[in-house]
């Protein structure tokens, strides 16, 4: 029982940098690899996934989040950012996920960062696609920049909240799919 509190800790951490992947695919991999390379935070990956912290990949996840959060600000190079985004916010939570899962053997690490963490951004992306489409029809898209720094600001505030205070996080996370879920039917019923 006593491993217990750090296998939830664990899964809390990775749903939660998962759900920041949803908003912003690279700044999740970005706080994460920076926390790991500089040790803040009491930041620990997963056996294999240290190199997030590398030089090397600071220098991918840094151009990768600056060029995401550039594109987001140019109209219509927003909505074809939207349709890499909901593939590569997938791959980005299950990678961010099981970075956070180094209580799990890796088999189950695995499973449940693709099916929580990668499902979860991944609906999150789709999501916030679909808000951007909403804004650009009632804004004629002057509303979608934004929207675009509010997802920003919510990715860079949950990944390090994920970090620092996870149950935090969590609770943000779970607010943020209530709040898309109910935006969305609104935006169905219409």
């Amino acid at each position: 029982m006593e491993g217990l509190p750090q296998l939830v800790l664990s899964l809390v951490l990775g749903v939660s940098l998962a759900a920041a992947c949803g908003l912003r695919v690279f700044m999740p991999l970005l706080v994460t690899g920076l926390l790991a390379h500089f040790g803040l935070g009491g930041v620990v990956l997963r056996e294999g996934l240290g190199w997030m912290g590398s030089t090397p990949a600071l220098i991918a996840f840094g151009l990768a989040t600056a060029l995401e959060v550039a594109a987001y600000k140019v109209p219509l190079l927003d909505h074809l950012l939207d349709t890499l985004a909901v593939p590569l916010a997938t791959v980005a939570g299950t990678l961010v996920a099981a970075s956070a899962f180094v209580e799990l053997p890796p088999l189950v690490a695995w499973s449940v960062a693709l099916v929580a963490g990668g499902g979860l951004a991944g609906a999150l992306s789709a999501g916030t696609a679909a808000t951007r489409v909403a804004s650009t029809t009632t804004t004629a898209g002057l509303g979608n920049p934004l929207f675009a720094l509010v997802e920003t600001v919510g990715s860079v505030l949950l990944s390090l909240l994920a970090w620092l205070v996870p149950l935090m996080a969590l609770v943000m996370a779970i607010s943020l799919v209530l709040l898309m879920r109910r935006w969305l039917r609104s935006l169905r019923r219409g």
